[in-house]
């Protein structure tokens, strides 16, 4: 039965408009191809990357600043060169990578349960409770989200020892990030509650008996998350940046667990003694990663707006 009801449910997404939306869009297709290939050599970085570059019984100083495979002093067993500790330079980009998306995906999620919970509330309770999130919503939208994510990190650095903070730093850019992107799902939650909490079927929930909280959870949520998610796919690029942002200031992760940004950042220092490949190809992945998240979620905003089609 769940066999043939998984087939059924397949046979209909792959007949929706969302499906023929996403095949007719060349540039969708190539970005979510290249999206999911980023991913998946992320994730099994471990198992694929061709060098380990945290182990440092496999690294030697003599080959620091070798150059990509093609130049003529390359090496073929690093592609893409190495960098100023004779670390891979392609094993290092797929594990920074899979630090950024972890980053990445971790600060949407925590922004996004955030700012779902506060819209919900706002937009069902009303009154003086809305006044209030909402105008604490809009003194947030006052200052620039890496301020605000610089500010949390200064301040658990100056309350936290050195060695707990270094421990925990990879929460606290996941905190810093999340707290500072919660508004926009907050506002759009809070829209759309207000419009489905009018509706007869909440209504007839009130009617027999349902606390306002189940209504909040079962019903009233389900139908405000299309546009949440499309929210979230957005945002998830602006975190990766605003993680390789942070990081590239020195305030992000530790070198011990180094990210795009990092990586970028270490980089720099080399570009213009002729050692550019350490931070381009870091670089380029980080721009091309967002790049292909931010098509598929201006694709999927346009494929879910009744309006567009």
């Amino acid at each position: 039965m769940s066999a043939s009801a998984s087939a059924g449910g397949l046979a209909r997404f792959l007949d929706s408009d969302l499906w023929y939306s996403f095949t007719r869009s060349p540039v969708v297709v190539l970005s979510a191809v290249v999206a999911l290939s980023m991913i998946g050599a992320a994730i099994l970085a471990p198992w694929i990357a061709p060098h380990d570059p945290f182990n440092l019984a496999t690294l030697d100083l003599l080959d620091a600043f070798t150059p990509p495979a093609w130049d003529a002093e390359g090496d073929p067993r690093y592609l893409l060169g190495t960098d100023d500790q004779g670390r891979d330079v392609l094993s290092t980009i797929m594990h920074g990578a899979r630090i950024s998306l972890f980053v990445g995906f971790c600060s949407v999620v925590f922004a996004m349960t955030l700012g779902v919970t506060i819209g919900l509330i706002a937009g069902y309770v009303g009154g003086t409770t809305d006044a209030v999130l909402m105008r604490i919503a809009d003194i947030k939208l006052t200052f620039p989200a890496i301020l605000i994510a610089l500010l949390v990190d200064g301040l658990v650095r100056a309350a936290l020892p050195r060695e707990l903070h270094d421990r925990i730093a990879l929460w606290v850019v996941i905190f810093a990030i999340g707290i500072s992107n919660w508004v926009p799902f907050a506002r759009t939650v809070r829209g759309s509650t207000m419009v489905e909490k009018n509706k007869e079927y909440v209504m007839a929930a009130r009617v027999i008996g349902l606390s306002s909280a189940r209504i909040m959870r079962s019903h009233v949520l389900p139908n405000v998350m299309g546009p949440v998610l499309v929210i979230a796919t957005l945002q998830l690029g602006f975190a990766i940046l605003a993680e390789a942002t942070l990081s590239f200031l020195g305030v992000g992760v530790p070198p011990t667990q180094p990210s795009l940004g990092t990586l970028i950042r270490i980089g720099n220092d080399f570009l213009f003694s002729g050692e550019w490949w350490i931070t381009v190809f870091p670089g380029m992945t980080l721009a091309v990663m967002v790049l292909s998240v931010n098509l598929l979620g201006d694709w999927l905003r346009d494929a879910l707006n009744p309006k567009l089609r």
